[in-house]
């Protein structure tokens, strides 16, 4: 105890009780209190702070990401196949495409505020990590794993209705967010040609400022190759450079565009 009366508390005790009223309001934001906190400090840890801060088993937010990307995929495709009887497989798609892609899962992270709570290492924050949509976004996913981890599929499809499907009439009247792998995806389908493969044939770049090469596929051809700071935009970047070629493929009756369209 102090001459003034207070408590002076150890520096490490004092952070936690710090990081866990920071995790209040994150909590307040996201409308659910988890009743194990590690899981979404988990699902708020980026690779940067893992390498260089955090302890060496301390688990990043890629596992959860992962998880969090098939269950909202799941959530949303549930909702738009009970609210549009009448769409087909490939409006369905379009839509699907366009509420659960990086530029839209980023905006509802920003509106949360989310970037203010991820751990970042120095490096990545001063960066401008906090507001980056490649990691915003994934933290998103992230946190929808943890809502389904530790309050089930009721809390995190509460969770999806609130903020992602309330969003339908802005993304469809949003023309910023632009989704060019749905609209390469109802191309190809549409011409009963598959579905494009895209893979990622380099990165490259420190981990603060990656940069990923993507090649798309379709028609039985490569399209075209794209670049961008995460997969997710890199490939948004190869199908957008892959449209034009697709539609050629589409005017040609499937077959090599003609030696002066190249």
């Amino acid at each position: 105890m102090s001459r003034s009366g207070r408590t002076w508390l150890p520096t490490a005790l004092a952070k936690l009780i710090h990081r866990k009223s920071d995790f209040a309001r994150l909590e307040d934001k996201l409308g659910y209190h988890f009743n194990d906190i590690s899981v979404l400090r988990e699902a708020l840890s980026h690779r940067s702070y893992v390498k260089t801060v955090a302890k060496p088993d301390t688990p990043s937010f890629e596992r959860l990401e992962f998880l969090g990307d098939s269950i909202l995929g799941m959530l949303v495709a549930e909702s738009l196949f009970e609210l549009y009887p009448t769409y087909t497989e490939g409006m369905l798609t379009k839509l699907k495409a366009a509420l659960v892609n990086e530029m839209t899962l980023s905006t509802i992270a920003k509106r949360l505020g989310i970037g203010e709570f991820i751990f970042l290492s120095d490096e990545e924050s001063k960066a401008g990590g906090r507001e980056r949509p490649s990691i915003t976004s994934d933290c998103f996913e992230a946190v929808i794993a943890a809502l389904y981890l530790d309050g089930g599929i009721r809390a995190v499809r509460e969770f999806v209705q609130r903020e992602v499907i309330s969003r339908i009439a802005d993304v469809r009247n949003d023309k910023s967010i632009k989704n060019y792998k749905g609209e390469l995806l109802e191309l190809t389908q549409g011409e009963a040609a598959g579905t494009p493969k895209y893979e990622v044939v380099e990165e490259s770049g420190p981990d603060h400022n990656k940069i990923f090469t993507v090649t798309v596929h379709g028609f039985g051809v490569q399209l075209a190759v794209g670049k961008g700071h995460s997969k997710k935009e890199a490939e948004q970047e190869a199908a957008r450079k892959a449209l034009p070629a697709a539609h050629k493929y589409v005017q040609n009756g499937h077959k090599p565009a003609k030696q002066e369209d190249r």
